[in-house]
């Protein structure tokens, strides 16, 4: 396995017999991450070819930016803040004080954060490489 980086894209590429006369081939198992793959592989023909590299599906802004509040909740966690601390980090434009901290959507908020980002902590990153389905 190595790490190709093609256009300022990285990929993961494992690759056999390779030289310059002969066009590369890619393997694809069909199972619940067909799609994943495929989308992956297509990235891929996109940077080895020049063209502009489509943006990663996977992920959208708002995936994206609530992984990042996620891994700032568990870091702040586990460096003894409080679940307090952390919400006036991660939001400071909400009120966090002592009379309605208890019944605080922004204070649920912050516990699901931390709870789900010791989540990707433990093994679940890979959930983030996934694109979201219904069934799930």
């Amino acid at each position: 396995m190595i790490r190709l980086a093609l256009r300022g894209e990285p990929y993961d590429v494992a690759l056999a017999d390779v030289d310059n006369i002969r066009p590369l081939g890619a393997f694809v198992i069909f199972d619940e991450l067909t799609l994943d793959r495929l989308t992956a592989i297509e990235r891929l023909w996109h940077a080895m070819f020049g063209k502009r590299v489509p943006p990663d599906p996977r992920m959208t802004p708002q995936r994206r930016q609530r992984a990042r509040q996620m891994l700032r909740a568990v870091d702040a966690r586990q460096a003894g803040a409080t679940y307090r601390a952390v919400a006036a980090h991660l939001f400071p434009h909400h009120e966090n004080d002592a009379a309605t901290w208890v019944g605080s959507s922004t204070r649920e908020t912050t516990i699901r954060l931390a709870r789900d980002g010791m989540k990707l902590v433990r093994g679940g990153y890979r959930m983030l490489l996934r694109r979201p389905r219904r069934d799930r």
